[in-house]
C-alpha cells in the first residue's frame, strides 16, 4: 500500500488543479466564528479522514519547519490537507509543504515525500483567521496509517494556530527541510500540532464520516501517548471491520471545553463551522459535551446547558447531518464536584435521554459509572483523577456506540 502511493505520488506535480486563489467566506452570526477558505473547494466525493480542533497556541516562530504525524481513519485517494490561521492576527505564508508515510520517528518512508500545491502554486499565504485547502494529490492513502505532514513558514509570527493536546510526538526544525526524507534536521519534539487541522480523502462512493465534538475526554486527555488509544481512535478501529459505511473519524475534542462560553478553546457553538460542519463527506456528528458548563460553577442551569444542545441540533440538523449524542459522564472526586453541579448533570441526562431531539443517544453515563456510587468513574476505567477515563476507559465508550446510530439517512433540510 505505502509503494501503491508513493509510485503514484510522484505524478502529483503534473497533475494537480491549478487556478486562481478563491476566498470562500461563512458568514459569521454572534454565535459563529468567522471561516473563510482560501484555496480550491472541497470537493463533494472527499471525506475527513483525520482532523483536530484548532486551537489559539503561543506566539509563532519565523523559519520553523513542523514535521507533523496525524493517523488516518478511513483510506482513500487524492489526499488534501487543510492549513489553518484561524488564531493568527496577521497572515502567514507557508512556502514548502509535503506529505510523506512515517518509517520511524520523523524518517519517512523512502520515496513516499511529495510536495503539495494550492492551486498550483507551491506556496500559500493564509489571511488571519482564513484556512488553505491544497490541491489533492494522486495516490492511495492507506486507512490506520501515520501519515507525516511537513509544513515550512518563513515569515510566521504573532499567535500560531494549532492544537495544544496532541497526545502525539511531532518534530521541529530549523530552517526549511520539508523535502528531505531523513530525520537528520529534525530533532526537536513537540507534542501538539501546529497549522495543520484536517487531512482528507476519496475514498469509494458511499464512504462517510462522524465527526467527535467533544471536551477533554474527547481530546484523549489521560490515554497513553503515540498509541492512538482516545475514544475516537477506538471507534475508527471498530469501523474499520465493521459493514457501516461511515469510515471517516474526526476527533474535534478540545480540553477544557464548553458548550456555550470560551475558555479552553472556542465554544461547541462558535467553532461549530470551522471545526466540524466545514469537514467533507460528514454524517453525523457526535455531541459528547457539558461537563465543564457545569463544573466551572459559572450559574449554568440545566435548561442553559439544553438550549445550547438545541441549539447545535438546530443548525447540524439545517447542514442535513445527523446528531447523536452522549449523557454527561460521571466525576465526583474531581476537584470541581459539588452537589448542585451533580444536580444539574442529572438533569441535563434526563433531557438527554428522554427528549427525543437527538437522531440517537449513546449511553456514557452508564458505562463509565460505578455500581456502588453512580456519581463516580468505575475504578476499573479511571484514568486517575476521576474524570477522564484510561486507556481501558476509552476503549469501554468507543465499544458502547451503536455503529448504525452513525449511518442514519439524513432527513433533515439541506440533507
Amino acid at each position: 500500500m505505502n509503494t501503491r502511493f508513493a509510485r503514484a505520488g510522484r505524478l502529483g506535480a503534473l497533475l494537480l488543479l491549478a487556478g486562481a486563489v478563491q476566498a470562500t467566506p461563512v458568514h459569521a452570526t454572534d454565535d459563529q466564528a468567522p471561516f473563510t477558505v482560501v484555496g480550491a473547494p472541497a470537493d463533494r466525493r472527499d471525506v475527513v479522514t483525520w482532523g483536530a480542533s484548532a486551537e489559539r497556541m503561543d506566539d509563532a516562530v519565523a523559519d520553523r519547519g513542523y514535521r507533523l504525524v496525524v493517523h488516518t481513519s478511513t483510506a482513500g485517494s487524492d489526499l488534501r490537507i487543510r492549513l489553518s490561521n484561524a488564531f493568527g492576527d496577521r497572515p502567514v505564508t507557508f512556502d514548502s509543504v509535503y506529505a510523506g508515510l512515517r518509517q520511524q520517528g520523523a524518517r519517512l518512508v523512502p520515496d513516499s515525500n511529495h510536495r503539495l500545491t494550492f492551486d498550483g502554486a507551491r506556496s500559500v499565504t493564509v489571511p488571519a483567521g482564513a484556512t488553505a485547502l491544497s490541491d489533492p494529490l494522486p495516490g492511495r492513502l492507506p486507512a490506520a496509517t501515520d501519515l507525516v505532514v511537513s509544513i515550512h513558514s518563513p515569515d510566521a509570527a504573532g499567535p500560531a494556530t494549532g492544537h495544544r493536546l496532541a497526545l502525539q510526538t511531532s518534530y521541529t526544525s530549523e530552517g526549511d527541510h520539508t523535502a528531505e526524507a531523513g530525520a537528520a534536521h529534525w530533532t526537536q519534539t513537540t507534542g501538539s500540532w501546529f497549522y495543520l487541522d484536517a487531512v482528507s480523502v476519496r475514498p469509494p462512493a458511499g464512504t462517510a464520516a462522524v465527526v467527535a465534538l467533544g471536551d477533554s475526554i474527547t481530546d484523549g486527555r489521560q490515554s497513553t501517548a503515540d498509541l492512538d488509544r482516545r475514544w475516537p481512535d477506538y471507534l475508527a478501529r471498530r469501523l474499520r471491520s465493521s459493514a457501516s459505511h461511515v469510515k471517516g473519524v474526526a476527533d474535534e475534542g478540545i480540553s477544557g471545553n464548553q458548550v456555550l462560553a470560551d475558555g479552553g478553546g472556542q465554544s461547541a457553538l462558535k467553532r461549530l463551522q470551522r471545526d466540524v460542519l466545514s469537514q467533507p463527506g460528514v454524517r453525523t456528528v457526535f455531541l459528547f459535551e457539558g461537563v465543564n458548563d457545569i463544573k466551572a460553577h459559572t450559574g449554568v442551569t440545566a435548561q442553559d446547558l439544553i438550549a445550547g444542545y438545541r441549539a447545535i441540533v438546530e443548525r447540524v440538523h439545517a447542514a442535513g447531518k445527523c446528531v447523536v449524542a452522549s449523557t454527561v459522564a460521571p466525576y465526583k472526586g474531581w476537584p470541581e464536584w459539588d452537589p448542585a453541579g451533580e444536580k444539574v448533570r442529572g438533569e441535563v441526562n434526563r433531557f438527554i435521554r428522554g427528549s427525543g431531539e437527538f437522531d440517537a443517544v449513546i449511553d456514557f453515563d452508564r458505562v463509565l459509572r460505578s455500581p456502588y456510587d453512580p456519581e463516580h468513574v468505575r475504578p476499573v476505567l479511571d484514568g486517575g483523577d476521576h474524570l477522564h477515563p484510561n486507556d481501558k476507559g476509552m476503549r469501554a465508550l468507543a465499544d458502547a456506540v451503536d455503529l448504525r446510530s452513525l449511518d442514519c439517512a439524513a432527513r433533515h433540510p439541506g440533507g
